[in-house]
């Protein structure tokens, strides 16, 4: 039941797959059959030739080709011409080119159009799957599924499944040549089928199970060479060369070891191959060169047959290739499926786009990473109102990004609701709340673009993307660039300092205009004296926009309506910042901390 199920998955994905390359295919496989047929006649001119043109033998031909003969003359005429033989054999020839130049054309074009509705299907796939998906996935093997993986399904497709109707129609036509010329020796020749199909089936699993590991494998591999390219400049910083080289090449040489031991048995698997096919070869002239000597067979036969077999012999190999291939698209195909099988995000049915400048309120809400994690965020209630800025202060994992990121619908409550104007955000559309919501994140992602490109990403105007570079004081850095905004940042902003990356985020997203915005601790990395230029400018500029502030600047909060303070996931204070200094607490016990290095910094 169950290898009926897997059987049933694979064939689902495979036609999602070959979307749009099928007919490609067709016509490949067609022309592919007219090849072989043109390569199955040559050797029937060659008997004909060697029996009853040279030799004395009555014309063996069908109907229709033996009137074909007898209205030229029959065999005394192919004696007087023999230009005609050679005529017919390059008519064949020229034929079986022509079916090779289309089975070759339609062939490439079918496999480059699969790598592309593969590629495409699944970056639009993995583009709608939830945050929880991609923080489970590194993207190494999410990024060595779409590649290695998708070529290997092309490679199967283009060198074997093609191939495989190929070698049946070549098999299949040999074999009734093989029987109409001389059924006993055509036993013999059939002798090596069962045995290639015994040890192929045999193999297989091994093969299977092989590949598996190696393309999980390798997927790990990626990852590391991925994460350490990335993160070079704290490699490099924390002096850990050897550390991660060490790491990568103990990786790599059990990889290496996976594909080591995987090759030896397929040399074991080809050495099989070979010696049954030896011995094929081998009792085929034994026992041909027996039937001529008694007269059962002739000259011209014996040719024949001779070319057949050689023909049938590559073909039945190729089959056992085709089964160990087969293992390696399978295997691709399964890590492909994971993907394609993961549950996209899924709005409620009539989801609403509800107006989201409204009071945003959490009502008694709760989180959890996973069933059987420790909870995240306990019975958290507050109101952020509409229009107003909202700072958070709390301790290392005390639940402030969880919170946003609950906001933002990249996660959702496991208890309570989050409420936008009264309607609940699960009742929105999911990509309506996150375009209605603006984030500054306190380690942001910049793509390698330039300057003009990352603030404008969102499709701002020149005029929009120099007015936000304004006022998140990012401009006057910008102009001073050799190539102004037109200056490429680098890989994930590798060019830029920490707190000019800050900045050029923040533009950004003030380019969007939403009614609400969150600055994830996204002055961290900015002095105090630029932290409070930014804040007057935003306070200026984004007068009537519903801020939210995560901080652990008590200077920073003070400009806030509201402060939340959060600990070990609990609401733990909650006021105006003068209310809030009013009475003992986190919220004073930082202020005072801060204030005190603040008046020793200044002395």
């Amino acid at each position: 039941m169950e290898k009926k199920a897997s059987r049933g998955r694979t064939g689902r994905i495979l036609r999602l797959l070959l979307r749009g390359s099928g007919r490609y295919f067709v016509i490949c496989i067609l022309s592919g059959a007219l090849l072989t047929v043109c390569e199955l006649l040559i050797p029937q001119v060659i008997r004909v030739t060697v029996d009853s043109v040279i030799g004395p033998q009555p014309l063996a031909l069908p109907g229709w080709a033996l009137g074909a003969v007898t209205a030229l003359g029959g065999a005394e005429t192919l004696r007087r011409h023999m230009w005609l033989i050679g005529a017919a054999l390059i008519v064949l020839g020229a034929l079986g080119a022509l079916f090779r130049y289309l089975a070759g054309v339609y062939n490439a074009r079918a496999g480059e159009t699969l790598v592309k509705t593969a590629r495409d299907t699944l970056y639009a796939h993995i583009e709608r799957l939830p945050w929880t998906w991609h923080a489970r996935n590194p993207t190494g093997d999410i990024i060595q599924r779409c590649t290695s993986d998708v070529e290997r399904i092309k490679t199967f497709f283009q060198e074997q499944f093609v191939m495989f109707f190929r070698l049946v129609t070549t098999i299949v036509l040999a074999l009734i040549c093989m029987l109409l010329m001389n059924a006993k020796l055509s036993l013999v020749a059939l002798v090596i089928v069962p045995i290639v199909v015994c040890y192929s089936v045999h193999f297989y699993r091994s093969i299977r199970d092989g590949f598996t590991k190696c393309d999980e494998n390798e997927g790990l591999l990626s990852t590391i060479a991925q994460e350490n390219l990335t993160g070079v400049r704290v490699v490099k910083a924390f002096g850990r060369e050897n550390y991660e080289r060490e790491r990568f090449e103990k990786q790599n040489v059990y990889y290496t070891g996976l594909w080591v031991s995987l090759l030896r048995d397929m040399s074991v698997f080809w050495s099989v191959g070979d010696l049954t096919s030896c011995l094929q070869v081998m009792l085929v002239i034994v026992f041909g060169s027996v039937l001529c000597v008694r007269g059962e067979m002739t000259s011209g036969e014996f040719i024949s047959f001779a070319v057949y077999n050689a023909m049938l012999i590559g073909p039945v190999r190729r089959l056992g290739r085709l089964i160990s291939e087969m293992s390696k698209m399978g295997v691709s195909v399964n890590r492909i499926g994971e993907v394609l099988e993961a549950e996209p995000e899924r709005d409620v049915p009539d989801a609403v786009t509800a107006p989201m400048d409204r009071d945003i309120r959490f009502e008694n809400v709760s989180f959890r990473y996973a069933p059987d994690a420790p909870e995240v965020l306990r019975d958290v209630s507050f109101t952020i109102p509409a229009g107003k800025s909202f700072g958070i202060l709390g301790g290392t994992g005390a639940g402030k990004s969880t919170l946003l990121l609950l906001l933002c619908r990249l996660y959702e409550p496991t208890g309570g609701r989050i409420t936008a104007g009264g309607v609940p955000l699960d009742r929105m559309r999911a990509g309506w709340v996150r375009g209605q919501i603006g984030i500054v994140l306190q380690e942001p992602f910049l793509f390698s673009r330039s300057v003009e490109e990352n603030i404008g990403v969102c499709g701002a105007s020149a005029e929009e993307i120099r007015a936000a570079a304004v006022t998140a004081c990012i401009d006057g850095d910008i102009e001073r660039f050799t190539q102004g905004y037109a200056t490429l940042v680098g890989e994930r902003g590798v060019t830029l300092s920490g707190g000019q990356k800050q900045r050029v985020a923040i533009a950004r997203t003030l380019t969007r205009k939403t009614p609400v915005i969150i600055f994830d601790d996204s002055l961290s990395a900015v002095d105090t004296e630029t932290d409070e230029r930014i804040r007057a400018a935003l306070k200026r500029d984004l007068a009537g926009t519903t801020t939210v502030i995560v901080s652990h600047r008590i200077n920073t909060l003070l400009d806030c309506d509201n402060v939340l303070v959060i600990e070990k996931g609990a609401v733990s204070e909650l006021g105006s910042p003068a209310e809030l200094l009013s009475r003992p607490g986190l919220f004073r016990r930082i202020y005072d901390l801060q204030m005190a290095g603040d008046g020793e910094a200044e002395a």
